[in-house]
């Protein structure tokens, strides 16, 4: 008898998870609810409406790396289905992905429906059968599963109930922690959802005023903390952004929401120099242009108007030149510089995307099969997990990977 498999959620995680159980075994039956009328919104709006769909290495042991939660479990789980093998899933269907620059790998078309309608077409093809506008707001493990009754009923928001012999949850992360009630109902721990990839807020900057204005490499810090991260870094008209903030705001994103989103940031705008070799640059440079106006002058390729910001900071006067430049101007260039530091107060969700630290606590899923430890024949996929990487490709790779392993362990058990 075909068994039914009913996933929850029509994200990256749900459809991926659905396609890989039907294809796995086409005697089952799989359906796949979506609560809203939209699917796969968030890989429609993700890398600016390309998609970001995988990141270029091929090590599952430095691909796990990215993942501020759930490195280690994922590290095994890469090994089975990783990067390449997401690579090589998509291009099998007729979709070609490239690699930029910085290691992320987006479909060759440049749009994220290109990913969408591949996803919806062998979702098709292999039968999943999709329904939108139902939620699933209940599930009663059945005591004893038998023939004549499977292992789950679902309590729809329709009022309706609909069994199930396996059920795949992957309904994505969710800020407030009564999202998972429903979840916690059936056992499972749940580590609190906080927000993760977030923008700094720093209304007291001056630094404001140069909205735009980015420093490709850039070393950010918390001030008392082991917490840094070096890469891009932009000023916005609420603060700083940029890829060192984002996956700064990752790693630190228990810990800054401990602090209420206020602490100090210091921002290395040079991080090639230390203190000692910045110094001797400057006297170099002083003994070689001595008549040159400081603030007029970038140095280090930093853009004009920042680097002007920065020696106001350091209190250098507009005409100064370099001979002229006092030891405590100096002293105070050397500091805005090195440890810019910028009094955080609150975060802003990048763009329209959102990640969330915390879900259900990987100690109580079996990572091969993403199997509950808990309720037998409860899977789960994706974001719903405490699994979040920082950008660049990492959060979707999890989807895949996560979503892969789960329907193909209930494709085999099925057939068990």
């Amino acid at each position: 008898m075909p068994g039914k498999v009913v996933v929850i959620g029509g994200g990256a995680a749900g459809f991926f998870g659905a396609i890989a159980c039907a294809e796995a075994n086409p005697d089952a039956d799989v359906l796949l609810l979506e609560k809203s009328s939209r699917l796969l919104s968030k890989v429609r709006i993700s890398g600016g409406g390309r998609c970001n769909v995988t990141h270029h290495c091929f090590v599952p042991s430095v691909f796990s790396k990215h993942y501020p939660r759930g490195a280690k479990q994922l590290k095994e789980a890469f090994k089975t289905f990783g990067a390449r093998e997401t690579i090589s899933w998509f291009e099998k269907r007729g979709v070609a992905l490239k690699a930029e620059a910085d290691g992320r790998m987006f479909p060759v078309t440049d749009n994220s429906e290109t990913i969408v309608d591949c996803l919806l077409r062998e979702a098709g093809k292999a039968g999943v059968e999709v329904r939108t506008g139902v939620a699933v707001e209940h599930i009663a493990p059945a005591t004893t599963p038998s023939a004549d009754a499977p292992g789950f009923l679902l309590q729809l928001s329709n009022g309706k109930s609909l069994s199930a012999d396996k059920v795949l949850v992957c309904t994505g992360g969710h800020p407030k922690s009564k999202s998972y009630d429903w979840l916690r109902e059936l056992g499972h721990p749940v580590q609190e959802p906080v927000p993760s990839l977030f923008t700094f807020n720093a209304p007291g900057s001056p630094l404001r005023e140069l909205q735009g204005i980015s420093v490709a490499r850039a070393n950010v810090r918390v001030a008392g903390q082991k917490l840094e991260y070096e890469g891009p870094v932009l000023i916005t008209h609420w603060g700083f952004s940029g890829p060192a903030v984002l996956k700064l705001s990752a790693w630190g994103a228990r810990l800054f929401h401990e602090q209420h989103y206020a602490f100090t940031a210091l921002i290395n705008w040079i991080p090639e120099f230390t203190e000692a070799s910045l110094r001797q640059h400057l006297q170099d440079f002083r003994m070689l242009h001595p008549k040159k106006v400081v603030a007029t002058n970038p140095l280090f390729g930093l853009p004009q108007r920042l680097w002007k910001a920065l020696t106001e900071e350091a209190e250098i006067p507009a005409e100064i030149r370099w001979t002229e430049l006092p030891a405590r101007n100096t002293n105070k260039l050397v500091e805005a510089l090195l440890r810019n530091a910028v009094e955080v107060k609150g975060k802003t969700t990048f763009k329209e995307e959102f990640v969330t630290c915390g879900g259900i606590d990987l100690s109580q899923v079996n990572m091969r099969s993403m199997e509950s430890r808990l309720v037998p024949g409860l899977h789960f996929a994706g974001e719903v997990l405490d699994i979040d990487g920082i950008t660049g490709g990492f959060n979707f790779q999890a989807a895949w990977t996560t979503g892969y392993l789960a329907g193909k362990a209930i494709a085999a058990s099925l057939t068990g």
